[in-house]
C-alpha cells in the first residue's frame, strides 16, 4: 500500500510545524477573504458559546464560573456590587468587569486541510448572520459532509470603521467536505476536531478569588480602575468604540495564548 501523504502532512503539522505554520487548535481570520467550512458536530450544535471575564489587571480572559458552569463566580459578585453601588463610576467600572459571550465553531480552512479542524472564535454580529444563514431554506444544513456549502468569508476594518468585521457569502454550489480524500482521510480529518471542553482552562471559585484578591489589592489597581473608568464614564460613540476594541483585543490575546 502507497504510504498516505495526506496523514504524513497532518503529522509533521502536529510537531514544531509544518514551514512557518504550527499545529494549533484555534484559527483566527488574517485580513481579506478566505473559504471556510463549518464541520459538523457529533451533537448537532456546530455552534458553542461561553462567557468570559476581561479587564481583571493583567489576567487573559477567562471562564466565568457562574454562567459558564452554575458555579459562585466572585467576580460577578464584585461587579454586581458595584453596580449597585448607583455611581456612574461604579456603574461603569462593574460594566468593564461582567462576562462577555463569545462564540466557537469547528471549521476547515480551504488551503489549510493540513492543519485539521480548528476552533473559530467571532462576535455576536457574525453569530446572527451564520444563525440566518443556516435557518434559510435555501441552504439547509451548510455543515453537511456532502452536501454542505463553503463560506467566502471577509474579515477587516471597513473605511472609517474602529475594529474589524466580519462578513460572509455561501457559494452557489453545494460541495463534499472532503471532496479529493478517502473516506478513512476524511475521518481522519475530522477527527483533528478540537474537544470544545477542553480549549480553556476552568477555573474554580477559588480560582477566581486568588485573581480578584490579587487584582484589587495591587498597588497600581487604583490608577488601572480610574483609567478603566474614565474610558467608560463616557458614553460617546468614540469611546464605546474603545471599549468594544479592549474586549477584542482582550479576546485577540486569549486566543493567541
Amino acid at each position: 500500500m502507497a504510504i498516505d501523504l495526506q496523514k504524513m502532512r497532518a503529522k509533521l503539522a502536529a510537531l514544531s510545524g509544518g514551514g512557518s505554520k504550527s499545529k494549533s487548535s484555534f484559527w483566527r481570520p488574517q485580513d481579506g477573504e478566505q473559504q471556510i467550512r463549518i464541520v459538523p458536530t457529533p451533537d448537532g450544535d456546530p455552534f458553542k458559546n461561553y462567557h468570559f471575564h476581561y479587564n481583571l489587571g493583567n489576567n487573559a480572559g477567562f471562564l466565568c464560573p457562574k454562567k459558564n458552569f452554575n458555579d459562585d463566580c466572585p467576580v460577578c459578585s464584585f461587579a454586581s456590587s458595584l453596580y449597585s453601588e448607583g455611581s456612574d463610576e461604579s456603574k461603569n467600572m462593574a460594566k468593564s468587569l461582567f462576562p462577555r459571550m463569545r462564540f466557537f465553531s469547528p471549521v476547515l480552512v480551504r488551503g489549510e486541510e493540513d492543519l485539521g479542524v480548528r476552533a473559530w472564535g467571532y462576535g455576536k454580529m457574525a453569530y446572527e448572520s451564520l444563525l440566518n444563514l443556516v435557518l434559510n431554506p435555501e441552504y439547509g444544513d451548510i455543515t453537511d459532509p456532502l452536501e454542505g456549502t463553503d463560506l467566502k468569508l471577509t474579515y477587516g476594518k471597513p473605511p472609517g470603521a474602529s475594529y474589524p468585521q466580519t462578513s460572509f457569502m455561501p457559494a452557489r454550489k453545494t460541495s463534499k467536505l472532503c471532496s479529493d480524500m478517502t473516506d478513512e482521510q476524511c475521518q481522519d480529518l475530522v477527527d483533528t476536531t478540537p474537544d470544545f471542553n477542553d480549549l480553556f482552562d476552568r477555573k474554580s471559585t477559588a480560582d477566581v478569588q486568588a485573581m480578584l484578591d490579587a487584582y484589587l489589592s495591587d498597588d497600581a489597581t487604583s490608577e488601572a480602575a480610574s483609567t478603566e473608568t474614565h474610558k467608560y464614564n463616557n458614553s460617546t460613540p468614540a469611546n464605546n468604540t474603545s471599549a468594544s476594541n479592549s474586549v477584542e483585543d482582550a479576546f485577540s490575546d486569549l486566543l493567541g495564548s
